[in-house]
């Protein structure tokens, strides 16, 4: 398991595809060298709704890189024209080795200089759907069961692309994807 890319963002004020004004930080971009992991999340990432992303159980967003593939087919549907770059999916940490039926709440991720634990799946949102350019992207998602998961900080330090991690189990008493179809099933 590795990590391919880290990603940050401000908030900043986009147009998305459909003509919709937003304010978000959804539009990460990796960044070069190490980067500090603190309880919060990553320095020089922001969000703009805290009442749904950031704090201490969502202080960092990993998605899995072989998920890319399935995003680049449907967007290609869609008629959506550009390639996706690792951060596109608004994913701080994109990874490699680690979906979400390997992972629980609670398990570990050990990388070299910082821990992050697993807390939660993302449920996706508007601001998803209009980034990635088509409506039925959150729609998608939910179906796909694509969703990532957030992670809290155990033990801050840095991190950086190209690092190798070790999943450490936690309690392994309730599974990210199988938490994501149930607050996916919710009316």
């Amino acid at each position: 398991m590795h990590l391919l890319s880290v990603n940050t963002a401000r908030v900043e004020h986009f147009v998305a595809a459909g003509g919709q004004s937003l304010d978000s930080a959804i539009r990460k971009r990796s960044r070069e060298g190490r980067v500090a992991v603190r309880a919060l999340g990553l320095a020089g990432d922001e969000q703009a709704d805290l009442t749904v992303h950031g704090g201490l159980s969502k202080a960092v967003y990993a998605y899995p890189h072989e998920h890319y593939a399935f995003w680049t087919t449907v967007r290609g549907q869609a008629q959506v024209a550009g390639a996706l770059q690792p951060g596109d999916l608004g994913e701080n940490l994109t990874i490699a080795g680690l979906l979400e039926n390997r992972a629980w709440l609670g398990d570990v991720l050990r990388f070299p200089d910082c821990e992050l634990v697993v807390s939660e799946p993302r449920q996706p949102c508007f601001k998803f759907s209009a980034h990635i350019g088509f409506g039925q992207a959150a729609r998608l998602m939910a179906q796909s069961g694509y969703c990532g998961f957030y992670l809290a900080v155990k033990r801050e330090g840095t991190i950086a692309a190209g690092e190798a991690f070790e999943l450490l189990p936690g309690p392994r008493e309730v599974g990210v994807a199988e938490l994501f179809k149930a607050r996916m099933r919710k009316p």
